[in-house]
């Protein structure tokens, strides 16, 4: 029986969707926090937070992990020095999303989701 499997599509292909999720990833790992859309940050959060727990043990293994899920060597870095370290005694929920006021272009709802 096939179980139904609940993602937020976003309305992309699974190529588009992959690639928005890198970079949102990217970005809020060496942001620290970004303002985007509230879909894509309740989408983006689960992410970021298993990259966040995979960073806690910074092996070899680890770090290629993660290589394959970001598109830049340096968010790995702050991942693995930074990040990882800091929440090391965290047992998980290391972001935040606040809603902010909607966008004025097009009123969609805005968030900005930040490390805790």
């Amino acid at each position: 029986m096939r179980h139904p499997k609940t993602r937020n599509k976003l309305s992309r292909s699974p190529s588009h969707r992959r690639a928005l999720f890198a970079n949102l990833c990217k970005q809020a790992i060496e942001h620290e926090r970004i303002k985007t859309s509230e879909a894509k940050a309740k989408a983006v959060r689960p992410y970021v937070e298993r990259l966040v727990t995979v960073a806690k043990r910074p092996t070899l293994a680890n770090r290629r992990r993660l290589l394959r899920k970001l598109p830049s060597e340096g968010s790995v870095k702050k991942l693995l020095e930074v990040l990882g370290p800091r929440y090391a005694l965290r047992p998980g929920g290391y972001t935040r999303i606040t809603k902010l006021t909607s966008r004025l272009g097009d009123r969609a709802a805005m968030a900005l989701i930040e490390f805790v």
